[in-house]
């Protein structure tokens, strides 16, 4: 039966709809803030296909394209599970990007930056946390499969959004996780917890990331756990050249996924161009 009006009732049970669809809880979270957004929009009012395009409009002219979509994409999903398919609305068409903002890249050096600053600060976990995502590739959401238990194999079977895969350890990190669960007593689930004993959230990261950057001297827009994962993409990419397995590492579905997370700056090709000599 269709709803055309969103109520408390409605949003409870979208959040049960999407956790018995097995989706993340970063995904949940998001599907469930963009819904909220809309119901603010809404105020009240039916729900139509004109109300749904005028949101679009104020979506176009209030974010970047990007944001714009992944909004749409959360619209869409809530509007088909309120029976609503004829209120869809499309996403923007978008070239994809050949190049990467340098304002957004976060370089080798700026890492390592941040990794030093941490450990001036005294914040070890911190330290180990960061060199973590970076040397795996994993997402700060999966952090909570980097168990004690892991530790001790060499790699950790992580689960995200459906699908199952293994993370190999470096050598060096497996190591630096074996001493930080000896100094803190853990002998088994995850490692990178709150003083309570919680699987550290995206929140608790972002917010330790963000108070590095005046020590590290490093842009604060560009320090986010994400971009951690983008530079492991860049670096491994460097040196494979093969996007199928990088693809397979990231837990990405599609290969034009991946090719985000290998875009550049563009330096190197404006090298090459130079080196063509083609302009007289």
């Amino acid at each position: 039966m269709k709803r055309t009006k969103i109520t408390q009732k409605t949003v409870t049970e979208y959040a049960v709809y999407l956790r018995n669809e097995e989706k993340s809880r970063a995904t949940i979270e998001k599907y469930l803030r963009d819904t909220a957004h809309f119901a603010r929009y809404a105020d009240g009012k039916r729900i139509s296909k004109e109300l749904t395009l005028e949101y679009k409009n104020v979506l176009k002219n209030s974010y970047a394209p990007a944001s714009a979509n992944s909004m749409i994409a959360s619209l869409n999903s809530f509007l088909r599970f309120m029976g609503l398919h004829g209120c869809c609305v499309k996403q923007f068409r978008v070239q994809r990007e050949a190049y990467r903002s340098a304002d957004k890249e976060l370089t080798r050096d700026e890492y390592v930056r941040l990794v030093k600053a941490a450990k001036a600060q005294g914040s070890g976990r911190l330290e180990l946390l960061i060199e973590t995502i970076c040397g795996t590739g994993i997402r700060v959401s999966e952090l909570r499969f980097i168990t004690a238990e892991a530790a001790e194999k060499g790699e950790a079977r992580v689960m995200n959004k459906g699908k199952s895969r293994t993370v190999l350890l470096p050598a060096k990190l497996r190591n630096k996780l074996l001493c930080y669960a000896s100094e803190r007593h853990i002998s088994s689930g995850p490692l990178f917890v709150t003083r309570s004993g919680r699987p550290l959230n995206r929140c608790n990261v972002w917010r330790e990331m963000k108070g590095l950057c005046r020590r590290a001297g490093v842009k604060e827009e560009k320090v986010f756990p994400h971009n951690l994962r983008h530079l492991f993409a860049r670096t491994f990419y460097g040196i494979e050249r093969d996007i199928a397995k990088l693809a397979d590492l990231l837990g990405h579905s599609s290969i034009n996924t991946t090719r985000i997370y290998v875009a550049t700056t563009g330096a190197e090709h404006r090298r090459r161009l130079d080196e063509m000599s083609l302009i007289i």
